[in-house]
């Protein structure tokens, strides 16, 4: 699945070289939080900041940054967070480096649910995440059935993950184009971004974070022996097919929490644990640490971006993840189809 010679396999696997891996991501998160703290249209310094959390500034610099780019950071991180580990998880099930939960439809099926609950019953808001959990979940049932036929093989999964995808995006299309007058930022959703977030969103998200982030740490082992291939995972006793779908569970709740808060945000799943797999290797031990790290600091560099790229207009940052990602899809594409 992962073509990489033995020698750089076996240097990623030293202790000396994971953690100097570590200390750069750590670093790279810090700072991608901080240098969202003090960009914008209002430039504040790190030092501004730091007062403002020690509770020693106050009026419109503490406001800016306490009720404006602190939260909104934050759901950065979060997302951050639930769609790389969301992919890693699904990448490691699938056994393929293309899997991505908005390519396979994972979140296609968590938005159509997502936003159904959105449009017709809006006074039930706080059911969205849990009708997102359900339509990707969903959506992740529906892949497996469509591509099983004597087991299931990677390739049959992406395939059937792309029509499932189109098929839900089709739903929400129709669903947005019928209740048009209802949904406010529907283009926002469709994209994916981050426009506005706050504190609810945030007291929103971090619960299925946590119990997502929790889950995923805790099947990494069973991802490890998962990875080696059904045949020689039954030897050791795993029981193959329960922990797909639990894994396949946890990718889901991620997946659906971070969209139902920030959009079809696409792309990040996939680039974010491929990226942290070429640094740290496959043990899913230390890459789901690692992909956390890696996701915290890509997204929230990636919409800093997108809100000074082009001051003042803002981009979703989904289009700045768009335009990294499908080249990316195109070159694991390739790829692939030159190892086969």
């Amino acid at each position: 699945m992962y073509m990489v010679s033995k020698s750089s396999a076996d240097f990623r696997k030293t202790a000396a070289w994971r953690a100097a891996v570590f200390a750069v991501m750590i670093f790279l998160a810090i700072a991608g939080v901080v240098f969202s703290l003090v960009s914008g249209a209002v430039k504040v310094g790190v030092m501004e900041i730091v007062n403002v959390f020690a509770g020693n500034v106050e009026g419109a610099v503490r406001d800016i940054i306490w009720n404006v780019r602190f939260p909104r950071t934050l759901v950065a991180a979060l997302v951050g967070i639930n769609l790389p580990l969301a992919g890693a998880l699904l990448q490691g099930v699938m056994r393929n480096s293309m899997a991505d939960p908005h390519i396979i439809g994972v979140s296609s099926g968590a938005g159509l649910f997502g936003i159904t609950v959105l449009v017709l019953f809006p006074a039930y808001g706080y059911l969205m995440t849990p009708a997102a959990f359900i339509g990707a979940l969903g959506a992740a049932v529906l892949i497996y059935a469509l591509s099983w036929h004597n087991g299931v093989r990677p390739g049959r999964l992406i395939l059937a993950g792309v029509a499932v995808s189109a098929f839900f995006g089709s739903g929400i299309s129709a669903l947005l184009t019928f209740y048009s007058d209802r949904v406010d930022g529907a283009l926002l959703f469709l994209v994916g971004g981050l426009s506005a977030k706050s504190w609810p969103h945030l007291q929103l998200l971090l619960p299925y974070t946590v119990i997502g982030t929790v889950f995923a740490l805790i099947c990494a082992h069973r991802m490890n022996i998962l990875t080696l291939g059904d045949g020689e995972a039954k030897g050791l006793g795993l029981h193959v097919e329960r922990t797909r779908m639990l894994v396949t569970a946890a990718a889901a709740l991620l997946s659906a929490s971070a969209v139902s808060t920030v959009g079809l945000l696409g792309f990040v799943g996939m680039i974010v644990p491929h990226a942290a797999r070429l640094l740290i290797g496959d043990d899913y031990r230390v890459l789901l640490p690692a992909t956390a790290l890696l996701g915290v600091s890509a997204l929230t560099i990636f919409d800093t971006l997108s809100r000074i790229m082009f001051a003042p207009v803002e981009l979703p940052v989904g289009i700045i993840t768009g335009a990294l990602g499908a080249p990316f899809f195109l070159y694991l594409l390739r790829k692939r189809g030159m190892a086969e």
